[in-house]
């Protein structure tokens, strides 16, 4: 049987290598909370302006305010910063916290599409870093979808995103 890592690899078609070279490199001292900030607000943007309905359902209960605080805090914890995201809401839990969402391949790939553009529209972000970065977004996001295979059919419920959830584990 594959481990969910495994299976993030097939499928992202991003090895865990590659996926985790974000870790040789401390992004946070290189560009600061700031950068941080800018992507995830210009990330959401995207997101909440995106012209298909089916994506903007799987947001519709968020604060688009705390989806960027949290999404930002997550990355400057797990990008080389100080802990923002676990002191503010605990343990980051990826896969409990988007467990009540459908995290789909379409879904994944969309996301993506969104977080591409952001990443390469936010200042500061070097060609080098930008890649490294998406190889960890473009397994992470498919690490989501793994996790989410997990869940029983019956399990699944309408959109709606994980900005406000607590941890379930």
């Amino acid at each position: 049987m594959q481990s969910l890592q495994q299976k993030a690899a097939g499928y992202s078609g991003v090895n865990t290598n590659d996926a985790f070279a974000i870790d040789e490199t401390n992004l946070f001292d290189k560009f600061g909370l700031q950068t941080f900030i800018d992507l995830s607000t210009n990330f959401y943007t995207r997101v909440y302006d995106d012209e298909e309905e089916w994506f903007r359902s799987i947001f519709a209960d968020s604060k688009k305010e705390d989806a960027i605080q949290n999404q930002y805090e997550f990355f400057v914890q797990r990008m080389g910063g100080p802990p923002l995201f676990s002191q503010r809401r605990g343990h980051p839990a990826l896969i409990a916290r988007h467990r009540p969402f459908p995290v789909t391949h379409q879904a994944a790939e969309r996301w993506l599409q969104h977080m591409q553009q952001a990443v390469d529209t936010t200042p500061d972000i070097d060609p080098d870093s930008k890649t490294k970065m998406m190889n960890f977004f473009r397994h992470t996001a498919f690490f989501l979808v793994a996790g989410d295979e997990l869940k029983p059919q019956n399990q699944q419920v309408p959109c709606k995103h994980a900005a406000n959830k607590p941890s379930e584990e």
